[in-house]
């Protein structure tokens, strides 16, 4: 397969696999307690897997203001570092949070606070331009949001960012956004048990990219099945919009376990781990799509980053797997 994907109608090439930095933020909480991390990290560890990502042909990187209270943004602008142009980096904006005692504590919608945020994310991370600016509100009004849609043009006219989307699972929603010429994204989830058809139609129909939010069912389709969650990780205890987990926090939903058995065969074919077929086939899904995989470790990152070289699954893998999971 090519190992570059377009993202959206700016023609911006970007590696087919993206790295999701929100693992590597580290712990943070609701204002209720509710862990939204991933438990503890190794800040050290976390800049050798950036880089080592880097080295293994990877250029996309997406991040947010939030993840670990602005910890995420800070640790990706120390890893990259004067290798900065070497990529295409991604943030989010529109969660209120406190990074004295990492904690969100609400949203704001308003155009002054992206203004605010954006100033705030270049800081941390340590750039004088976003190349994708991303409205991490999934369900804000679509009236505030074409105001917002303005706002990021003006961004791209001063020359703070290139091009912007909306991380939302609604396509009515990030069709608003993509009125905008500089609109070049939605990101949104995608992975073989959550398959998105009408997001992705628009996609195809508005010339957008596809960044895959959860391509590996938050763990799930890299092979966790047990074992225990620490207390700051989100699936100890997942919010009502994290399925695959059980909300009573005995871990992996075993429903979700049965699917993933049942089309575990086909995922690892011709040599590939269970995470690389799960991005296999999401290459195979769209021509749009770019998974955007989480990572805490150099193995980790290695073993993501392998899946590039074995590209996606075939159609007939892909009809075999919707027959298997009755879709």
């Amino acid at each position: 397969m090519t190992t570059t994907r377009t993202l959206g109608r700016g023609g911006t090439a970007v590696s087919a696999l993206g790295f999701g930095c929100w693992a590597i933020g580290g712990e943070h909480w609701m204002a209720d307690g509710q862990p939204v991390g991933w438990g503890k990290v190794d800040d050290d560890e976390s800049v050798r897997a950036v880089r080592r990502a880097l080295d293994l042909g990877v250029t996309f990187f997406d991040t947010a203001d939030s993840y670990g209270t602005g910890h995420s943004e800070e640790i990706l602008g120390r890893a990259l570092g004067k290798r900065r142009d070497e990529v295409v980096l991604a943030t989010k904006w529109g969660n209120v949070f406190d990074p004295d005692t990492r904690t969100l504590t609400g949203t704001d919608d308003t155009p002054e606070y992206a203004r605010r945020a954006l100033t705030a994310s270049l800081r941390r991370l340590g750039t004088d331009r976003v190349d994708l600016y991303q409205l991490h509100i999934s369900d804000a009004d679509p009236e505030r949001a074409a105001e917002l849609r303005d706002a990021c043009e003006e961004f791209v006219r001063e020359g703070l960012v290139r091009a912007y989307g909306w991380s939302t699972d609604d396509p009515e929603r990030a069709a608003v956004f993509a009125e905008g010429p500089h609109c070049a994204a939605v990101q949104h989830a995608l992975n073989v048990l959550q398959d998105a058809p009408r997001t992705l139609a628009l996609c195809e129909r508005l010339e957008l990219a596809s960044v895959n939010r959860s391509p590996l069912a938050m763990g799930l389709l890299a092979g966790r099945r047990e074992g225990t969650l620490d207390a700051g990780d989100i699936r100890s205890r997942p919010p009502a919009w994290l399925p695959g987990y059980a909300s009573d926090g005995s871990g992996a939903d075993p429903q979700w376990l049965d699917r993933i058995d049942a089309v575990r065969s086909l995922l690892t074919s011709d040599g590939r781990t269970l995470a690389q077929g799960a991005l296999a086939w999401l290459w195979a899904r769209s021509p749009r799509t770019v998974p955007i995989p989480g990572f805490r470790t150099v193995a980790q990152a290695e073993e993501n980053a392998g899946a590039i070289e074995k590209g996606p699954l075939t159609a007939g893998q892909l009809a075999e797997i919707d027959r298997l999971l009755g879709r």
